[in-house]
């Protein structure tokens, strides 16, 4: 009985003991055109040093879509093209908020 009652909880919650993805720093570059060579659908990066932060510039296809600001104090934070209407909104990680429940169902 306990042996079954023990696989049928394991079972349960084997999504509990999923290793989540990686979540990478840099989102994919926006949708583009197939037909474009390799070069151009290769998301660009350029980093400028300014006098108080580092600020790094992702281009695809030769279109700004998101900005990376790394201040000499305090913490980094990103300036995302989400509708690619060249209007930027300021995001503090690349963290969508989304938490799965984790209940405690029996503790051994």
């Amino acid at each position: 009985m306990r042996l079954t009652t023990t696989l049928i909880l394991s079972c349960l919650c084997a999504g509990a003991w999923a290793e989540q993805p990686a979540r990478p720093d840099v989102p994919p570059p926006p949708a583009l055109n197939k037909n474009a060579a390799d070069d151009e659908t290769e998301p660009q990066v350029t980093i400028t040093e300014q006098k108080g932060a580092t600020i790094e510039e992702y281009r695809a296809g030769g279109r700004l879509y998101m900005i990376k600001v790394i201040p000499k104090v305090g913490k980094p934070y990103f300036l995302v093209d989400e509708r690619g209407d060249g209007k930027f909104s300021r995001q503090e990680s690349l963290d969508t908020g989304l938490r799965p429940p984790m209940w405690t169902i029996h503790r051994f």
